[in-house]
């Protein structure tokens, strides 16, 4: 479960918990906020690249192969009601190139990246 508040500090800052972890999610000044963090599309961008680099790594160790990290860039593009995500996959590591192919393949399997993938639904209801 992700909770969402408004933050004591700030014009439009609110604070996310999850788990008993929290950050903050702001707007940049341009929009009235105080870019006090992350604005929302970036915290999806944010989550596909963490996906993808978790989903490698672990595969990559589950494997034994020899991979010292991932790192994972995403753009985000934005015009005519379409959002595209770019999203560029570092492997850092005496890898061959058919553990690279195999690796690279595994990032459109992390979960996250399904999930945008798939059809969304959303059910919005008052609290009591």
């Amino acid at each position: 479960m992700v909770k969402v508040h408004k933050a004591v500090e700030g014009k439009l800052r609110q604070t996310v918990e999850v788990r008993g972890h929290q950050w903050s999610a702001d707007v940049e000044p341009a929009l009235g906020g105080d870019d006090a963090g992350p604005d929302p599309h970036e915290l999806l961008d944010a989550a596909l690249g963490a996906c993808t680099a978790l989903t490698v790594t672990m595969v990559a160790r589950r494997k034994q192969m020899p991979l010292d990290d991932v790192i994972v860039q995403v753009r985000r593009e934005e015009a005519d009601g379409v959002c595209r995500l770019f999203r560029q996959v570092e492997l850092v590591g005496a890898l061959d190139a058919a553990q690279r192919q195999y690796l690279l393949g595994i990032a459109n399997k992390c979960p996250v990246h399904k999930t945008l993938m798939g059809r969304f639904e959303i059910d919005t209801s008052l609290a009591p």
